[in-house]
C-alpha cells in the first residue's frame, strides 16, 4: 500500500501564503503523477494542480498565476505553493498520487486531508 501523509495548513489572512507538503511512502515502483485537490464546505472535490513524473505542470485556471505545484523525488514529496490567498480558496486539501506498485499493478492514493482557511 502506498501512504500519503499532508502538512502545512492552517490559517492565514486573505492576501497571504502557505505552503502544504505530501509525502508519500510504502510499497511502489513508481509514481507517474501527484497532485492536490480540494473540498469546499457543501461542494464537490475539485482538481487543483498536478506534477507529472517528467515535471509537466498543470493548474486549475481559479489558481493559475498564484498556486505553484513543485516535487522532490528523493523525498517522495509534492509541494503546493500558495500565494495571494483568498476566502474562496478555504477548503479541505487532500493530495492524490498515481503510478504502478514493485508487482506492476496500477495504485492510487489519496492523503487524509490538510484544513486551509482564509479570513481576516
Amino acid at each position: 500500500q502506498v501512504q500519503l501523509v499532508e502538512s502545512g495548513g492552517g490559517l492565514v489572512q486573505p492576501g497571504g501564503s502557505l505552503r502544504l507538503s505530501c509525502a508519500a511512502s510504502g510499497r511502489f515502483r513508481g509514481i507517474n503523477t501527484m497532485g492536490w485537490y480540494r473540498q469546499a464546505p457543501g461542494k464537490q472535490r475539485e482538481w487543483v494542480a498536478s506534477i507529472s513524473s517528467h515535471d509537466r505542470t498543470d493548474y486549475a485556471v481559479t489558481v493559475k498565476g498564484r498556486f505553484a505545484i513543485s516535487k522532490d523525488n528523493a523525498k517522495n514529496t509534492v509541494y503546493l505553493q500558495m500565494s495571494s490567498l483568498k476566502p474562496t480558496d478555504t477548503a479541505v486539501y487532500y493530495c492524490n498520487a498515481d503510478g504502478v506498485t514493485p508487482e506492476m499493478r496500477p495504485f492510487a492514493s489519496w492523503g487524509q486531508g490538510t484544513q486551509v482557511t482564509v479570513s481576516s
